[in-house]
């Protein structure tokens, strides 16, 4: 029997999205392991590795002519170049950020990043806020006021890692090409550019993999894997879950990097850094809840609607 309920929801929906998140909160760990490459190199190493296994797989499903079919429209082809530069400073930024110690900052990226997201929709989609919307920004934004002032600087790694996923995901939602067919594409057309890379790396001497044992060229190569199996279970789980369940689920991500930044790779976390996560915490968790009340209350109203049992308070 296929494994749907009367929704016609998959109840593999919730699992997928908790491995899709649980895989990213935990790449630090396996970026760590590839402490001998340099950055750029792990990240071009990740894209052209991705873009085999993708390209591959889709070939096995018979779904190569998506790739075909949307890099042949200009108009989708420069919407999936921009995504998929945007992708690449998400990546590099994060591989550099992990390798250079800066694993809790990185958290922060992704707990800003829903943030991000607001701030487009109101920016560029002309999307209206109510008060208890525009009090959580507020509070984010104090939290991240703070963090640049106890700092003495912004904190340039979380918002660039926030700005540019953001950012991808809203360019992505304007191309209607599939979640692997899109990433296929990307890696495609990134593809040239990064072979490109590591001739010059070679050519200059400064490539490592006539240095590293087989351990890390392993790493390396199943680093296309580590990125593109989350992609596919984040894809096919949020197709299946509600939206308000993705919007929370999502935290599982930034709070293991958060945990292993602390607890593994020892970095600081003082009282006075926890506060600033504070006020952006409180800012995502009254925003989600506001969300999660406008949804029940939407609900009532079209049950209501459709059963005509629908109340009226005095």
């Amino acid at each position: 029997m296929p494994a749907g309920d009367a929704n016609g929801r998959d109840r593999h929906g919730l699992p997928a999205l908790l491995g899709a998140f649980t895989i990213w909160g935990l790449l630090p760990l396996y970026l760590r392991e590839l402490q001998a490459v340099p950055p750029g190199q792990i990240m071009v190493q990740r894209l052209l590795w991705c873009c085999v296994f993708v390209l591959g797989w889709l070939q096995l499903r018979g779904e190569l002519s998506e790739v075909r079919r949307a890099l042949a429209q200009p108009a989708t082809r420069w919407r999936l170049s921009a995504s998929a530069v945007l992708i690449s400073i998400n990546w590099l930024t994060y591989v550099w950020a992990v390798s250079s110690g800066h694993v809790v900052e990185s958290s922060l990226g992704y707990f800003i990043n829903p943030l991000v997201n607001v701030a487009l929709g109101v920016l560029v989609l002309r999307e209206r806020l109510d008060r208890v919307q525009w009090a959580a920004v507020a509070c984010a934004a104090a939290g991240v006021a703070y963090l640049t002032w106890l700092a003495g600087a912004p904190p340039w790694i979380a918002l660039v890692l926030a700005a540019s996923f953001g950012t991808y995901g809203f360019v992505r939602k304007t191309v209607a090409v599939d979640s692997m067919a899109g990433l296929g594409s990307e890696t495609l057309l990134l593809a040239p550019l990064g072979l490109g890379y590591l001739v010059l790396c070679e050519a200059t001497g400064q490539s490592v993999l006539g240095h590293v044992g087989p351990w890390v060229i392993t790493l390396l190569i199943a680093s296309g894997l580590v990125t593109a199996v989350p992609l596919w279970l984040f894809s096919y789980g949020a197709r299946r879950v509600q939206y308000s369940t993705v919007g929370i689920v999502q935290y599982i991500g930034p709070s293991l990097q958060l945990l292993l930044g602390v607890y593994v790779f020892h970095e600081p976390f003082a009282a006075d850094t926890a506060l600033g996560f504070g006020l952006i915490w409180a800012g995502l968790a009254l925003y989600a809840a506001d969300g999660l009340v406008l949804k029940r209350l939407r609900m009532s109203t079209v049950s209501g609607t459709g059963t005509g049992a629908g109340t009226r308070s005095g």
